[in-house]
């Protein structure tokens, strides 16, 4: 019998969380899922990044809390430059400001602690949503 195709095979998730040992974390639970990963620690360096790299990357998952530009904001720039290009934002401390403000960027949220699955869950729903339904 073959193997399962892993969950993230062909994917690239751009990964930005300026803590390293989450951002590691988060590299290797998406890695373990077949995801290729490339990180960036704040939202300057990910829209560097995204400005090479735009056509191989297929989502970013920023954390809320960085300095200089949050996450929040990162998204709202990424959807003026890479309109197509989905997003998910994690955290663990969420203000009920944050909740509606990630609302309205209609990017799926996911709260820190979380396991894996609901990590490929959040990176999958950001993709259906992007995608119109089609992932």
């Amino acid at each position: 019998m073959p193997e399962a195709t892993p969950i993230g095979a062909g994917k690239t998730v751009l990964v930005v969380d300026d803590e390293d040992n989450t951002r590691q974390t988060i590299a290797r639970m998406l890695e373990a899922g077949g995801f290729t990963v490339v990180t960036a620690t704040n939202g300057a360096e990910a829209l560097d990044r995204l400005a090479i790299d735009s056509e191989d990357i297929d989502i970013v998952l920023s954390d809320v809390t960085m300095p200089e530009m949050n996450g929040i904001d990162l998204s709202y720039h990424i959807r003026d430059r890479y309109p197509t290009m989905p997003v998910a934002i994690v955290s663990g401390d969420v203000s009920e400001l944050e909740k509606t403000i990630i609302g309205r960027a209609d990017v799926p949220f996911i709260k820190k602690p979380f396991h894996a699955e609901s990590l490929y869950s959040a990176v999958r729903e950001a993709m259906r949503r992007q995608s119109g339904g089609a992932e």
